[in-house]
């Protein structure tokens, strides 16, 4: 794709929860990059949400010190990064939205410029279908926060082409990130089994069988969870969660996936873990 000399820039679609994740780890890493975000509200906390992510990420020191910082900007206007040498899309969890700014972006961009879909859930070739040469796209799965966890999910799809999976690789190795390759369908691997049991946890607390913090307590130190089914579901965003369970169900007809009512009824009181500062628990504040 772009030449291997290329110091990379990137365009980031969605200023959410993991939008913000992902730009916040490029600027830490040197990386330039352009924020497109439509809603001026979202655009407009940008600037403090990755600064104040970026100083939580040296606090912890999971981001090289003293490395220049690459240059941020937010536009509501794809075409103010038509110089990036890869996009990736990081909006909402819904297959017409995604295919929407990847179709108009595809066209703005050089052909050689990778197209990165961070999705959980949605299939890789379902979004190819919507772009002129689906050799471009490409999936990743970055967990939140993308600056603390190291590993990434890569998903290449049937029409994913090689030099796609080259450019996404290097990028990866800039961000100090390892890829791990997987094939493409429904969640993958890491949706595909962690969303429905964290479902099932939601379950088992509105059967009444245990509390939130007996069954986090039991998955964590019975079984090596590290953080535990309910305060993970806090930390993905319940409504990212009840959207990937929906496509999931959707997709497979398990009906493990199909999303508790104690869940969608979290989503529907705007309890939607911690960037609200309320989901499962209590986290004080609402994150920016």
């Amino acid at each position: 794709m772009s030449g291997h000399a290329e110091a990379p820039r990137l365009m980031v679609l969605g200023a959410g929860t993991m939008g913000l994740g992902i730009t916040s780890l490029a600027v830490g890493h040197g990386i330039p990059v352009t924020v497109v975000e439509v809603d001026e509200a979202r655009a407009g906390r940008t600037r403090a949400a990755v600064t104040e992510r970026l100083r939580m990420a040296q606090l912890m020191g999971a981001l090289p010190a003293g490395r220049p910082q690459g240059e941020l900007t937010v536009t509501a206007s794809p075409a103010d990064g038509r110089d990036a040498t890869a996009v990736v899309e990081a909006v909402t969890e819904d297959t017409p939205t995604k295919a929407k700014v990847l179709e108009a972006v595809a066209g703005l961009t050089g052909a050689q410029v990778p197209l990165i879909s961070n999705t959980s859930s949605i299939p890789i070739d379902e979004l190819a279908g919507f772009i002129a040469d689906p050799a471009r796209l490409v999936g990743t799965h970055f967990m939140n926060p993308p600056y603390l966890i190291p590993t990434v999910e890569v998903i290449r799809g049937p029409r994913t082409g090689d030099a796609v999976m080259s450019a996404v690789t290097d990028l990866l190795r800039a961000l100090e990130r390892k890829p791990v390759v997987v094939g493409d369908g429904p969640g993958f691997v890491t949706s595909r089994v962690l969303h429905p049991m964290i479902n099932d946890a939601i379950r088992v607390v509105q059967e009444g069988t245990a509390t939130v913090e007996a069954v986090d307590d039991l998955m964590r130190e019975c079984l090596g969870h590290r953080t535990g089914p309910l305060r993970t579901a806090d930390l993905i965003g319940l409504d990212n969660l009840a959207d990937s369970l929906r496509v999931l169900h959707e997709r497979t007809g398990d009906s493990r996936c199909a999303p508790s009512e104690l869940l969608l009824e979290k989503v529907r009181d705007g309890h939607l873990g911690r960037k609200s500062g309320r989901g499962f628990y209590a986290y004080g504040k609402e994150l920016a």
